[in-house]
């Protein structure tokens, strides 16, 4: 499990980078041409948060990964080791449990009709492009948390 969610951080990295590099490009481009050609990119607004959505989800994934997102641990550091690793053990099956719950959802909402035949406004683009980013960015997430979690039990393993 290991390999594979080292494997998915590679390549979120990769499309992290291609995805912010394009939502820079597409913002500057978008300001030259609206403030100093005065012609401005009506799909400009779209594409950009587009991409927004895309990198939020997949930064989100890469945060559980590297466990670098926010966390008040002020009680927790006043546990004893044994109590610490429970809690977390809890923790990483509840948000398992929520994002299965939200796999679920995302995948039939992206593969309903109402997605499937939606257009966005500007380039006429199908909705379930921007609205995979939900489904691909838990599943990856639910590999990462699932990866940590089988860390968590093999380092106690060798304890």
């Amino acid at each position: 499990m290991k390999a594979l969610s080292d494997g998915i951080s590679r390549i979120e990295k990769l499309l992290g980078i291609v995805l912010m590099l394009a939502m820079a490009v597409v913002v500057t481009l978008a300001v030259v041409f609206r403030y100093l050609l005065n012609a401005p990119f009506s799909w400009a607004g779209e594409v950009s948060v587009y991409l927004l959505i895309w990198v939020s989800f997949i930064g989100g994934s890469l945060g559980l990964k590297y466990k670098s997102q926010a966390a008040v641990t002020i009680l927790l550091d006043y546990l004893p080791a044994k109590v610490q690793k429970i809690l977390l053990i809890i923790g990483h099956i509840l948000i398992l449990l929520f994002f299965g719950l939200m796999l679920y959802y995302s995948y039939q909402w992206v593969f309903s009709p109402g997605v499937a035949f939606q257009k966005s406004s500007a380039l006429l683009l199908p909705m379930w492009i921007p609205f995979s980013s939900v489904p691909v960015g838990l599943t990856f997430a639910t590999i990462h948390v699932l990866s940590n979690l089988i860390e968590m039990f093999r380092e106690e393993e060798a304890q």
